[in-house]
């Protein structure tokens, strides 16, 4: 290994937040692990946001396919180097299907990137953290407002809030025609949000499996509303226009990408944010030098014996025991 910087997986890094971050944090001094689909179009990327070569390097994941996020882990030893931090940025919103696309291995496709593929992700390289030799290495997974009805933000029922029923989709092998984890009727927005739900579910639950033992520090952040991000890139245009419009004159909740970034980073490499099991906000409606604090979440995201189950099941469809 060529050098001792602290290193830092970022899913997704090649566009939005997570590019964001990815440049924040090298300029905090650390080694950014690219983890993105498009190698070329992260390379341009990395260019664009002035992130000096010998700070990042780009290695190919494909969250919808497990035998990538197997491949991706098996790469990343293969550098030598050490894993101070993982940061579970990437995720999909198919926001306009009717029907439900499926992934690789046959997973309804926002539930199979945004939760499974981070899942299988983090199971694997807990060992990584745990054996990176830093004081307190971080394992970070996004959240989003949409999937918290206890903020402002997550009270809007379009299509559907999240639920997750009792995980009868999951139970049932969680393929075609099922497409939902509570087993019910496609909708697609619904599903991402589920998605995400799960997300803070598996963060709660590697914190109460792991944090103890391992020192790890476990978290999630809704770094604000980012509405011109690519994540939209499959909604209507119309929607594209006026949705950050709407955010930044109605609610004021709208954040730049390069502030958003700015936040991921600081909750991978700063002192204050070392508390284990918290979920990150700077709430809903943005005022100038907003502080971080530690938002409380919906009462299904607090779930612990849901979380318990989510997990089991979870491990059973990508492979891990």
């Amino acid at each position: 290994m060529n050098d001792q910087k602290s290193t830092v997986i970022i899913t997704g890094a090649s566009s939005g937040v997570g590019l964001q971050a990815a440049r924040a944090l090298t300029q905090k001094g650390w080694y950014v692990i690219m983890a993105c689909r498009d190698l070329p179009k992260a390379e341009q990327a990395a260019q664009s946001v002035g992130m000096s070569p010998d700070h990042y390097r780009i290695l190919h994941l494909d969250l919808a396919s497990l035998d990538s996020v197997r491949q991706f882990v098996q790469q990343f030893r293969e550098t030598g180097r050490s894993l101070e931090a993982l940061v579970c940025n990437a995720a999909v919103y198919l926001p306009l299907l009717k029907e439900p696309a499926y992934s690789k291995d046959g997973y309804e496709l926002s539930v199979a990137t945004n939760h499974l593929g981070h899942f299988l992700l983090c199971n694997l390289m807990l060992e990584d953290l745990k054996n990176s030799g830093a004081a307190e290495p971080r394992l970070v997974i996004l959240g989003t407002v949409t999937a918290n009805p206890k903020e402002l933000g997550g009270k809007i029922p379009i299509p559907a809030p999240p639920d997750l029923g009792d995980l009868k989709g999951l139970e049932a092998g969680f393929k075609a025609p099922i497409a939902m984890i509570d087993g019910k009727k496609f909708k697609s927005g619904k599903a991402y949000k589920d998605s995400k739900l799960c997300n803070v579910l598996t963060m709660r639950e590697l914190h109460r499996r792991y944090h103890d033992s391992t020192g790890i520090t476990f978290s999630s952040l809704y770094p604000g509303c980012v509405a011109t991000t690519a994540l939209f890139r499959n909604h209507y245009p119309l929607f594209q226009k006026i949705f950050p419009l709407f955010q930044k004159n109605i609610t004021g909740g709208y954040v730049s990408e390069e502030l958003a970034g700015d936040r991921v980073a600081a909750v991978v490499a700063d002192p204050e944010y070392k508390q284990s099991g918290a979920y990150w906000s700077w709430g809903n409606r943005q005022k100038q030098g907003r502080q971080s604090f530690v938002q409380e979440v919906s009462d299904e995201a607090s779930d612990d014996s849901k979380a318990k189950r989510l997990w089991d099941l979870s491990a059973k469809l990508v492979g891990v025991s």
